[in-house]
Order: C-alpha cells, then structure tokens, then sequence
C-alpha cells in the first residue's frame, strides 16, 4: 500500500514507530495528484514546494521529540474557502483570482500549529453556492468512481481528493449540505459540527448563520481526530460557543447497545430512488442488530425546509459578497463615467451566473416591501423546523436519513435546470437551519458503482453520539475501505 493510500491515523503510526517520514508521504501525496489530477481537477493550487518544506520541517520536530500529536507531518489540503497566509485564496471566483491573504484563519492556524502538511487548495462551487463543483470559475471537479459523474459540492474537490488518495484528508464547509453531499457522492466521510462549535474566522463568508467548517476524511476516526483539533472557542469569532471540547477519539468504543435512533418518516418519501432507500434502511439494520434501538417519528416542518434555506442563505450571500466591489481588493474592472460602471463591471465579470442569480435573489427577499414577506417570514419557520428536531431527540439519541434523494447523476445534468439542483439539497439542510451537527458516511454504492451515504443526526454539541453510531457501523461493514480505479 502506497503511504498516499493511508488514513491520518495509519499514517501517524508509522510515522511515530520511524516507519516513514514525513517527507516520503508527502511526496507520495503529490505523485499521486501528478498521476491522476489531469483527469480529476480537485485542485486549485498545489504548492509543491511550500509542503515539501513543511514536511522536512515536521520530520526534524519528530526527531527532537517537540509537538508529537497525530496531526504532525501529516498531508492535507484545504477547500479554497480558507485565508491562508501569502497563499492565493479564490473561492474558485474570478474576482478573487489575485487575491493573497495577508494572515491565517483560525482553522487554518490550529492545523499549522500542529505540524499538518498544507498541500494545496481544492476546487469548489465559486463562493461554496452550489451542489456539483460545476459552478467553479475554472472548471468542474470530477468524481474518481466514474470521471463522467458530479462529485458533489461545493465543497467537491474535498472529497474527491481524499477519495482519489490525493490528500490524506481535507477540510471543507458546509452550508446547506457541503460537505456531507460530496463526501456521500465520493464515499468518504464528511462532518458537519454543530453551528459554533468550529470556528469561522478566516473562511470566506457566504451565509454567516449557517456557515460551518469540518472535516472530509477516508473514516470515522480521522474526522474525530481532525474534529478534536479545530473545534474550540475562538474570540475572534462572535458566533463561536465557549464549549469544552471531548475527547472524541475516546467514545470511539465499538458500542451502542441501547441506543435509540430515529428515523424521520419525511426523509423517506415516494421520490426517493430504491437505491438510497434500501441501502440507508439495511445500514439502520446493521445498527439493529448492533443492540440499537430504532423508532419512527416525524419532522413535519420539512416540506418547508428548501424554501426557508434559500430564502435565508441567499439573502445573506446578497450582504456578505457586497464588499467585492473593485475598490478595496480583488479584481477591479476599470470602466469609463461613473464609479457605478466600476461597480456593474467588476460584479459583472468576476461573480459567475449562479452567484449573480443568488445575489439578486437574496437582494430581492430583502428589499423594502419584501423583507416580512419572505425574509422574516422563513426565520420564523427555521424556528418551528428547530422545534422539530429538539422534540424528536427527546426521543431518540441520534436520527438516521439519506443524504441525496439520488446517487450522483452526470455531470452537465442539472446545471441549466437551478430549481432541480436546489431540491437535491433537501435531505442536508434542515441540519444547518437548526444548527445541529451532521455527518454522512458510506453505507452502499448504486447499480453503476456510485457511492451512497447515510446521513447521522444529533443535538448540538453532542458529535460524541454521531462519532459513536458512526463508528460502530463503519467497523462492521468495509463500504470505506474500498478505493475508486481511476481510468
């Protein structure tokens, strides 16, 4: 096995027992996107140089015995979302084609603190808006299961990396479903933790109140090793929740006996393809047979959950991306008359069609005359769809759903058809408007060989309990062992 192949934890084993250094995993991790790239696209920019430097750097502290943690040495990579000191950071935009972030953001920061191998940015839906990667400025990422199919998104060069062995694991962010869906279109595993619990200082905002980061790795117990890094307090950010952080690495345990798991009966509708349906329903079997107890319960605010999601992140994507004007930074259209032809130039060239859908949109909700009418109005209902959920886990620990009412389509299918590619997202982002944490891992792949994933559900603040119905399913079933041929 190729150390490229390896999870983090496999990987800092060997690296700890001087088995390999860090530098020859490193160097593995970037023949590996030579070798495969060219067909895949999940990076923006791979720093060859820089990483091989942190690498060699990793190695000498292991040597001296300073900051050994399961983190040092180890290769990722980062969704081009993340400031990244004197790196380019484009948001796959091209109105920040020549931006260079002048600092760290925190996540970033944490994993650099720990010794973490930056090997470059991955490819993304431009400003985290869209499901497929397609809404890239520089082109669309491509799944390694089949090159022809969507890896998902927006944070679809995430998981095709570390599907494709390219990174070792990745972080992404995930508004309404982001990382949960490419991780479940690429078979990998994809967390999203609970609203504050992670922080967001230093990510490119598209909808503050729903933003998250998290971590897309090759299993369960990478994300909670990732996870337990950078989670915690951060006063640079106002939405950050002072919560102790666990030792999630420790409820990894192998038991769930007694447990209670809800399944959703609005999660399972007629629309569903077969396939989904039955591979999530025999993965909530293997979990019976593992002593957990499931019961059937309602959601009944999730009919609503796609109209009050876009009516919410678009109206803040429309304030947070009012700052690319062409005045401050980024690119700048010169136009001749008013300083308003600057303005429609610069946003014209540099946003693509469905930032500027969403903008306008989001514009629109806000409005004078349309702010109660829709605005208002959806805040209202991502109340009633937070009760849901908090009446549901008076019953239950954790709730099991799909991810994508399909398994990854092809792409260039849905792109002309915005509406069709909005309601793929209806299983993933009741998550965000209740800001609970949300996970998907592999659980079957479809007849044409495409990945499937189940979806895991639990109150804020208890990723514990996902981590430990994750982690048991994943040890009984070899879904996440398995690799994509590449061709």
């Amino acid at each position: 096995m190729e150390l490229c192949e390896l999870t983090i934890h496999q990987l800092a084993e060997m690296l700890g027992r001087g088995e390999a250094s860090s530098e020859e995993a490193t160097r593995s991790v970037l023949d590996r996107i030579k070798e495969v790239e060219g067909k895949i696209h999940a990076y923006l920019l791979v720093n060859e140089e820089y990483a091989l430097a942190q690498a060699k750097e990793a190695d000498r502290l292991r040597k001296s015995g300073k900051n050994l943690n399961p983190l040092l040495g180890i290769p990722l990579a980062l969704k081009d979302i993340f400031i990244t000191k004197g790196v380019p950071t484009t948001c796959a935009s091209k109105i920040l084609r020549n931006f260079v972030p002048p600092f760290d953001g925190t996540a970033v920061a944490k994993l650099k603190e720990h010794g973490a191998v930056i090997v470059g940015k991955l490819n993304m839906d431009e400003f985290a808006m869209g499901s497929t990667t397609e809404g890239s400025a520089y082109g669309p990422t491509h799944n390694p299961w089949a090159l022809d199919y969507i890896p998902g998104g927006s944070s679809g060069g995430s998981a095709a990396a570390v599907a494709a062995d390219e990174c070792i694991a990745s972080l992404g962010t995930d508004t309404g479903g982001s990382i949960r869906q490419p991780a479940a279109c690429c078979g990998v595993a994809g967390l999203k933790p609970t609203y504050g619990r992670v922080s967001r200082f230093g990510i490119i905002a598209y909808a503050s109140s729903l933003d998250q980061v998290g971590p897309v790795t090759k299993d369960v117990r990478d994300s909670a090793i990732l996870l337990e890094v950078i989670a915690g307090f951060d006063p640079k950010d106002s939405t950050s929740v002072p919560e102790e952080v666990p030792k999630y690495t420790e409820v990894l345990t192998g038991e769930i006996k007694g447990l209670k798991i809800g399944l959703p009966g609005e999660y399972f509708i007629k629309g569903l393809d077969p396939e989904i349906d039955r591979a999530v329903k025999k993965a909530v079997k293997v979990l019976e047979g593992l002593g957990a107890e499931v019961i059937e319960l309602s959601l009944p605010h999730t009919e609503y959950c796609i109209a009050c999601y876009y009516i919410i992140a678009m109206a803040e994507a429309s304030s947070n991306l009012a700052r690319y004007d062409g005045v401050r930074y980024a690119l700048r259209v010169e136009q001749p008359g008013p300083l308003l032809n600057m303005y429609k130039a610069t946003r014209r060239q540099g946003f693509g069609a469905e930032v500027r859908r969403r903008i306008i949109l989001g514009t629109y909700t806000l409005s004078a005359g349309y702010y109660d009418a829709y605005y208002l109005k959806a805040q209202k209902v991502r109340t009633l769809i937070r009760k849901d959920f908090e009446q549901a886990f008076q019953k239950c620990d954790a709730l099991i759903t799909p991810v994508l009412p399909t398994p990854p389509y092809k792409l260039g299918t849905k792109i002309n058809d915005p509406l069709e590619m909005y309601l793929s997202d209806i299983f993933t982002v009741s998550c965000n408007l209740a800001g609970l944490p949300g996970m998907s891992v592999p659980c079957g792949f479809s007849q044409d060989g495409l990945p499937i994933g189940m979806q895991i559900l639990a109150k804020p603040f208890e990723e514990e309990k996902i981590f430990q119905v994750a982690y048991n399913y994943e040890q009984n079933t070899d879904w996440h062992k398995r690799k994509p041929e590449v061709k």
